[in-house]
């Protein structure tokens, strides 16, 4: 954020050294692109000022944020952890510089209690991907910590001065527990591994795979010593326990769902006590476990994990009896029985976890990139029964549903999710299930750039946080970024920026994708005028056709050119005034901003916010509309598309060609809107790099 913008030795780049056109442009709205038309030229890299890729126009942008956040921290205004998250600044940097230069031993010891303690759960971990970048976070933070703890004895030792033997007796044995280890860094990475992490799989070989992962980075902190048996390397620690396979959406999450399915019926035997203390008990040899392996001479005799697994699995099978039944399974006909534990596979969190969920209230983290599947694909294998998200009939939902019952109070959850998960009517349930949380959503686009290789889809990233009060919302918008070699890639995360959002009355989506409080006040400025576009259809009129699909442009026309094309009818004196407003840029803000950015659907064109249009001045709208369907007829083309069915006719506009006249729709929908000199700036401006780009005039309209 503060290249170009911050010198190192902590002086702002002055205004007198930015091109002239760009001061003017940062003080002065209505120097439209700052008397450069689009200003589409971008940085390469190695510019001193500009990141690579970017315009000046972002530049501008990137220099505001950053003084605007520098001026927060010099005035004290980040007090907590969620200022952090909201002004994207460095947790883990600041967490680790608090460490290093903190003058007494109670800050440092809430700081290794807090790292020590933190349970990081990711609940579809796969192979580890997650769980690998969570303990690379935690590895400095240790560091840190144990780095400090060595100062402090130090310093004590080196002035001679009379203190009682206990006085930093808690950091001398840590200390003690590091030497007595191959080295700091193999210890820093058992400690994590034992402690922190935790992962569930429903594929046992990935689980297997994750293990092995963990082990081989601990085994390569280790140089072999041929003069020390085994080579100096010491027993690697047992994580079976840690990572585990089942199916995190089937079983008892917690205490509650074992009461109600065991009290079902007059609990006369006092079964759920029963339960609770054989769970209370076994947890405390897990502890044991645990410990042995951490301190003492590390190794865990084999008979003691046996009897461990032994104790587990009756457990389990009695919990699993009783979660057969709310499956309307009979745990006494074995042959059904089995059939159903092999299928679904039950995950019982309350016993496999049960110090953290019964004991702790939950994880105190939970992270990943649960599966996009469809329910309908695995409903044939297994069901799941209790989930408030089931209407959202996606995996995806259900664990996100899942990772929330799993927190403690004041944990939080962070998962990489379709776009559609805050977008899209279907997952009401899921955006229900977010509301009065803490919450940050960040989106991202699939092209030019995309997040992962081989995931064609639009992702945004959830973060949550579990409290009993309301917690404000925080948006991001739909962030673009160079692929290929000259890619801006390396620098999108950082350059994020969240914008705190209130949802005004009468909006249809609840999580919009707005980058700015500029964007806030458009949307605000267009819901104000109380009107939306289906209240002017009526059954006969004219029809106009919008375009279904496409990525930079949105299309109407007064004629359906393939089964992409939805029809819409209004009375025949507005049709040019709606055909220009599907058509302008506005619209496909608005688009942007509430959908998936894939399809348009009838939600975001019905329900778009309109001012009165009989009060429209009809006239220009029509004179408008006529130029820009002679523009898209005159600069289209025609081609064959062989498929292995069918061939088709394709119809190619170059829709570029026609954003003159696009401009000046906006500029007449803006004079009926209300919008300020600034705010059409900003749409006509919006996403301009990428809709005016190579690809762009490639709008592809088939079957």
């Amino acid at each position: 954020m503060k290249h170009g913008v911050i010198r190192e030795d902590g002086t702002i780049v002055p205004e007198a050294e930015l091109p002239d056109f760009v001061q003017v442009g940062m003080h002065d709205p209505k120097a439209r692109m700052f008397g450069k038309r689009y200003n589409l030229e971008q940085a390469e890299a190695g510019d001193p000022i500009r990141l690579v890729t970017e315009t000046w126009r972002e530049y501008v942008y990137r220099r505001n944020r950053c003084l605007e956040v520098r001026q927060k921290l010099l005035c004290g205004e980040v007090r907590d952890i969620n200022d952090l998250i909201t002004l994207n600044l460095d947790i883990r940097q600041f967490a680790q510089d608090v460490i290093e230069t903190c003058e007494g031993p109670e800050l440092l010891r809430a700081f290794w209690h807090a790292i020590e303690t933190v349970t990081v759960l990711d609940p579809t971990c796969g192979s580890g991907a997650f769980l690998f970048a969570a303990l690379n976070i935690l590895e400095p933070l240790y560091e840190a910590c144990l780095e400090r703890m060595e100062a402090f004895v130090a310093d004590l030792e080196r002035s001679g001065m009379t203190h009682r033997p206990e006085k930093f007796a808690d950091f001398r044995k840590v200390l003690e527990r590091m030497v007595a280890h191959p080295n700091p860094r193999y210890f820093v990475f058992k400690s994590i591994i034992l402690n922190n992490l935790y992962g569930v799989d429903i594929m046992e070989e990935a689980v297997e795979i994750c293990k092995l992962r963990l082990f081989l980075k601990l085994a390569a902190q280790v140089e072999p010593d041929p003069s020390h048996p085994n080579l100096g390397i010491e027993p690697l620690p047992d994580i079976d326990f840690n990572i585990r396979a089942g199916n995190t959406l089937v079983g008892f999450a917690t205490y509650d769902e074992v009461e109600k399915a065991v009290t079902a019926k007059l609990d006369f035997d006092k079964a759920m006590e029963h339960i609770q203390a054989k769970a209370a008990d076994l947890q405390q040899a897990f502890d044991a476990f645990r410990i042995r392996q951490m301190e003492g001479d590390e190794s865990v005799p084999l008979e003691h994990k046996l009897e461990l697994r032994r104790c587990l699995t009756a457990l389990n099978e009695e919990l699993n009896h009783y979660l057969a039944k709310e499956y309307d399974i009979d745990p006494s006909n074995k042959d059904t029985y089995d059939k159903w534990l092999k299928s679904h596979q039950p995950f019982n969190w309350f016993m496999e976890f049960y110090n953290i969920v019964h004991d702790r209230g939950g994880f105190g983290v939970v992270i990943g990139n649960p599966p996009y599947v469809e329910y309908r694909k695995v409903r044939k294998e297994y069901s799941v029964q209790g989930f408030r998200t089931e209407r959202c009939a996606n995996l995806y939902a259900f664990v996100i549903e899942r990772s929330l019952n799993l927190l403690r109070e004041g944990g939080r959850c962070g998962v990489i999710v379709p776009i559609a998960s805050v977008s899209t009517e279907g997952m009401r349930e899921l955006q229900a299930l977010y509301s009065g949380l803490p919450q940050w959503h960040s989106h991202f686009a699939v092209r030019p750039g995309k997040l992962f290789d081989g995931v064609d889809m639009n992702l945004t990233i959830t973060m949550l946080q579990r409290v009993p009060k309301p917690g404000q919302v925080f948006v991001t918008g739909y962030r673009r970024w160079s692929g290929g070699w000259r890619t801006d890639r390396p620098v999108l995360f950082y350059t994020l920026t969240y914008t705190g959002y209130r949802r005004p009355d009468g909006h249809v989506n609840p999580l919009p994708k707005l980058g700015s409080p500029l964007e806030v006040q458009i949307l605000r400025r267009i819901l104000a005028h109380g009107h939306k576009l289906r209240y002017y259809v009526v059954p006969n009129g004219l029809t106009i056709y919008y375009h279904s699909g496409g990525r930079y442009w949105r299309k109407a026309l007064p004629a359906k050119l393939s089964s992409h094309y939805k029809p819409i009818t209004v009375a025949a004196k507005l049709g040019a005034t709606v055909i220009a407003l599907l058509n302008s840029q506005l619209f496909y803000w608005y688009w942007i901003s509430n959908s998936n950015c894939m399809d348009v659907v009838a939600r975001e064109v019905l329900d778009l916010p309109v001012f009165p249009l009989f009060e429209a001045d009809t006239d220009t709208f029509a004179s408008l509309t006529r130029r820009l369907l002679e523009t898209y007829d005159t600069s289209n083309t025609k081609r064959r598309r062989r498929g292995e069915r069918i061939s088709i006719d394709e119809i190619n506009f170059d829709v570029p060609r026609a954003k003159p006249i696009i401009d000046e729709i906006d500029q007449a929908l803006a004079h009926h809107y209300g919008l300020t000199d600034e705010e059409l700036d900003f749409i006509i401006n919006y996403d301009i790099k990428y809709r005016m780009g190579r690809d762009a005039g490639e709008e592809q309209e088939s079957e």
